[in-house]
């Protein structure tokens, strides 16, 4: 005969109201705002932040992580495996330091799956979590605030205040490889953007504008291209610049793949790189150093980043307040084989 184990204790929630008048107050059921308390799925994200708020208000709060489990909770969606594994080793280095384990989730991976990720995080309850995806909402940010879990943003796209956040130095960027290009001789450069809404993405448009206007030479708009952060849209907004009958001489793209997608481009119009463009991109992927010519690109220090949000987090989670609620990382300018003087120089 199998002795049955006792029955797991349950976790006793207290604040000064009965969780009846909670309920009442919420106007919901009881069974609903014990699913919030113990952050389990079936509730509508507007009912849970209406419920979190009351709980939060009479003093209810999510217990501690149980012994073994404690860890930083890293949210990514569609980013690059490259940068992705930078990020979780920064992360990793710090967190390991403290004996706290490292999780990542791919939100998008989920979403096209037809599946919740916030209220698993709720339910696992992280010491703290490092959101590095595009699709992460104030609301969001309510739902953990409301289960004491601490957020740092990486490199957001919007403006999240007062949520603490790191990232790199875009503008000065794409300042250097700006000024890089116009000390080679360039002035009709081209642009390629990413979003508009993007934070680091304007800020590396602007640093562009700030290097031509530096060295007294027009922005012309006819040579500034708006897309995503993809190959194909380097591409295609590449070729754009290229037949134009004053293509310009040289392109300064907001990330990698554009660049690449540049590099594309050059070859269909027959173009060669350096000799008749040249090209820079921003990030310094693991591909920048494998294509033909290697590529002149702004690295971003990834790792560092990653390890600057997991101490902020860390901070934020053992009651400290920070310094500086946004936290810029120096960007290095790479010279390698895809920039050169303009033909005729």
């Amino acid at each position: 005969m199998i002795d049955r184990l006792p029955p797991a204790p349950r976790v006793r929630w207290r604040g000064d109201l009965p969780v009846a008048e909670i309920a009442q107050l919420a106007g919901v059921s009881q069974p609903t705002v014990s699913k919030v308390l113990n952050g389990r799925a079936g509730v509508g994200d507007a009912t849970r932040r209406r419920v979190e708020s009351l709980l939060r208000e009479h003093g209810y709060r999510r217990p501690a992580a149980a012994p073994g489990t404690a860890g930083v909770e890293v949210l990514f969606s569609g980013m690059l495996s490259y940068i992705a594994m930078e990020v979780v080793r920064g992360i990793e280095d710090v967190a390991a330091a403290r004996d706290l384990t490292v999780s990542a989730t791919d939100i998008g991976r989920r979403a096209a799956a037809g599946q919740s990720w916030i209220e698993p995080l709720l339910l696992r309850r992280p010491v703290g979590v490092v959101a590095a995806f595009a699709g992460f909402t104030a609301a969001h940010l309510e739902l953990l605030d409301a289960g004491d879990i601490p957020v740092v943003t990486l490199d957001p796209i919007g403006d999240l205040h007062p949520t603490p956040s790191v990232g790199s130095t875009n503008w000065s960027g794409a300042l250097a490889a700006t000024r890089h290009l116009l000390g080679l001789g360039h002035r009709r450069i081209g642009v390629i953007t990413g979003p508009v809404k993007d934070l680091s993405a304007r800020a590396r448009l602007d640093g562009f504008r700030a290097g031509l206007d530096a060295a007294d030479v027009p922005f012309d708009e006819g040579l500034r291209r708006g897309g995503v952060f993809t190959f194909e849209d380097g591409r295609d907004l590449g070729l754009e610049l290229l037949r134009r009958p004053d293509r310009p001489t040289a392109v300064v793209c907001g990330d990698d793949l554009q660049a690449l997608g540049v590099y594309e481009a050059a070859r269909i119009c027959g173009l060669r790189i350096p000799d008749e463009l040249s090209v820079v991109g921003f990030d310094d992927i693991e591909q920048c150093a494998w294509c033909g010519p290697p590529m002149t690109t702004v690295r971003q220090p990834f790792a560092e980043m990653g390890a600057a949000a997991a101490q902020l987090v860390l901070a934020l989670a053992a009651g400290e307040r920070p310094a500086r609620s946004r936290v810029e990382l120096g960007v290095t300018l790479v010279v390698r084989g895809s920039t050169a003087p303009p033909a005729g120089r």
